[in-house]
């Protein structure tokens, strides 16, 4: 036995010094695991997931007064001028965690690749999209270290000054606009443009257009400089330069699934935002609004009582709860708040609608702007024309039900062409229905332009001193885990709370 067990040893080890481990090493690596990350794949995600979180119905969309929810709890936010740590933390988990994390890991896997050297270009650019989102929300914001917890083991940013922020995304913008070139490698895979070179220039292009405008009160010069190189450097010459994302019954609008889905019956158009259309007989409410006539209930609110006829529609007013808004629906003949005018959730409300995120419409109602204040060239009633036609020919895009025709808006013009001393007003209120939907855009514009001349909401518990939510709070998440670095923010630029202003906000 004991002879038999030393030839079994024995035996052993000679096939282990024989090579019984040749090819033991493949068999232990999964053959099918990836082991390198295409940067492009990255690009994508940060790309697809700059879709706006439902959360922006809650504070954005209503700051705004464009659409409202009479309910409080998890839906308070801008109907009731009330800081909801669980709702503000929408946009920071998207932008932060997801699309500016993307974008930072990108860039680091292509800095020096020179056969990459485009997709480094376009993950500037979108970087600084981001961080543009971001800051103007929050105010100061990590950017020179964020999404460096994995590749630097940094778990607590330092927060910039919006300030510096916006220095370094206005260079970002000229210098890697201008650094893609059609000549080396095209990034076929890339979602939002298929790696078309002209068309990711115009973009970042008109982002530093967007960018140069937010300096208007805070840095006029700095602005006009950036808005000469932005016209130089070419912008979006139509709908089909468009950043927009594309969405599925599979991967879907977050505003739509939240309109279609247990929020259904929980949002509604407002009235100052329904009574501005209606009276300019704009066409685009035929393509927004949506009523159910006579419903008293969220399950009454179904396809028998739809009417889309633009003289039926009813906005919801503002300051006004669940419980108080029921007897001022009832004075105005409503059966219920269930009766007031609604987003149609079959069209530009629907699940698989596109997310706008920076348009034709946008960047030519910003350049009129431009004109107007002297710092371009061209003629701004043509811009500003231009700029509305596009918004309303964009609106084929979510549905076909939704398109509006050429003699429609050619009408529309006609009747509300741009006038002698009142051109800010005109461009920037146009601006507001331009970028429906797109609840940080609108957001920062009426606060940088100060259009429209919105009412205050009056909803009498309201926990801001003035007029208008100025800025969203940060979340409990940053609170919790680099609050030293927040206290720093919060010392410099002023209580952590809705009525402090970012910088440019003066």
């Amino acid at each position: 036995m004991k002879k038999t067990a030393l030839y079994i040893l024995g035996l052993l080890t000679t096939l282990g010094g024989t090579g019984c481990d040749d090819g033991f090493d493949e068999l232990n690596i999964n053959q099918t695991a990836p082991i390198a990350l295409n940067p492009s794949y990255l690009m994508n995600n940060a790309i697809i997931r700059a879709s706006f979180p439902g959360q922006t119905l809650v504070y954005e969309a209503a700051i705004v007064q464009q659409i409202v929810s009479p309910n409080g709890g998890v839906l308070a936010g801008g109907n009731f001028n009330q800081d909801n740590k669980f709702v503000n933390a929408g946009l920071w988990q998207r932008y932060y965690r997801e699309v500016l994390k993307s974008a930072v890991d990108v860039l680091d896997k292509t800095r020096t690749d020179a056969g990459r050297t485009n997709l480094y270009h376009m993950a500037r650019i979108w970087r600084a999209y981001a961080a543009m989102v971001l800051t103007d929300t929050y105010g100061d914001v990590p950017y020179t270290e964020a999404g460096l917890g994995y590749l630097q083991l940094n778990i607590v940013p330092k927060y910039d000054a919006q300030q510096a922020i916006y220095t370094d995304i206005l260079k970002e913008l000229d210098e890697a606009s201008a650094a893609l070139d059609a000549t080396k490698t095209r990034e076929t895979g890339d979602v939002l443009y298929s790696g078309d070179i002209v068309k990711w220039r115009r973009l970042g292009y008109s982002l530093l257009l967007r960018a140069a405008m937010r300096h208007s009160k805070a840095d006029p010069a700095v602005a006009q400089s950036y808005v000469t190189k932005a016209v130089a450097g070419g912008l979006m010459q139509s709908n089909a330069d468009n950043g927009v994302v594309r969405h599925t019954t599979l991967y879907t609008n977050e505003l739509g699934a939240t309109l279609n889905g247990s929020e259904a019956n929980n949002y509604y158009l407002t009235g100052n935002f329904v009574s501005y259309l209606r009276a300019n007989r704009d066409p685009r409410l035929t393509a927004i609004a949506v009523r159910y006539v006579g419903a008293k209930s969220g399950a009454e609110q179904v396809a028998a009582r739809i009417s889309r006829d633009t003289t039926v529609q009813i906005g919801m007013p503002l300051g006004y709860d669940n419980g108080t808004i029921v007897p001022v629906a009832a004075s105005g003949g409503l059966a219920s708040f269930y009766d007031y005018s609604q987003l149609d959730r079959t069209r530009l409300g629907k699940i698989d609608a596109p997310a706008f995120l920076i348009t034709h419409a946008q960047t030519q109602l910003l350049l009129a702007e431009a004109v107007v204040r002297g710092w371009a060239p061209g003629n701004a009633a043509d811009l500003y024309a231009a700029g509305v036609r596009a918004h309303m020919q964009q609106m084929g895009s979510y549905d076909a039900n939704a398109s509006i025709g050429d003699a429609a808006i050619a009408a529309y013009l006609l009747a509300n062409p741009l006038a002698a001393s009142r051109e800010l007003e005109q461009i920037n209120t146009q601006y507001w229905v331009a970028s429906f939907l797109n609840g940080p855009e609108t957001f920062a514009n009426f606060r940088r332009s100060g259009f429209p001349a919105l009412t205050p909401n009056p909803y009498p518990g309201r926990a801001i001193s003035g007029a208008f939510i100025r800025r969203l709070s940060y979340p409990d998440s940053e609170l919790s885990v680099n609050l030293g670095n927040v206290q720093q923010a919060i010392g410099r630029q002023g209580p952590d709370n809705l009525d402090t202003r970012v910088w440019w906000d003066k």
